[in-house]
């Protein structure tokens, strides 16, 4: 499912971004776990290189941010390496530690809204049809009229 994530240390507008996917950014999905178990910064940092170098849905700081958006306030989840945990965000709400997203069932338009870096600067958005991209496009043929 198209369900963008990115990845960063630190928390507002001075957080470090690691990098982003474009697919299953979800804090259930199984391929994050690893990540999502990081008990220090370093790990987190090599967890997050790792695991997003083995996908071709990855976008690191390298290759530009992928997003049309500006911050990760429209992504849908962003987590965070703060204070030696992890937490999370649903679009732009939250920073809540992982345990606590994984049991689901999260009123996250009921939390805090949190700031982020403002990447309009590094913007480079993945082309439509890239895996990076995350974008679903549907198409068929309009119904027929009677």
């Amino acid at each position: 499912m198209g369900t963008r994530a990115d990845f960063y240390v630190g928390n507002g507008k001075e957080a470090e971004w690691l990098g982003s996917i474009a697919w299953d950014g979800y804090p259930q999905n199984d391929d994050l776990a690893e990540i999502l178990g990081a008990q220090t910064e370093l790990d987190y940092r090599q967890l997050v290189k790792s695991v997003l170098g083995a996908r071709d849905d990855a976008t690191f700081p390298e290759n530009g941010w992928p997003w049309p958006w500006e911050d990760s306030g429209t992504t849908d989840f962003s987590y965070h390496f703060v204070e030696n945990k992890i937490r999370v965000c649903c679009f732009g709400r939250g920073m809540i530690p992982v345990a606590e997203a994984l049991g689901g069932n999260i009123e996250y338009d009921k939390l805090e809204e949190w700031a982020f870096p403002d990447m309009t600067e590094r913007k480079k958005v993945a082309p439509p049809g890239s895996k990076r991209s995350g974008l679903i496009t549907v198409s068929g043929r309009p119904p027929e009229s009677s």
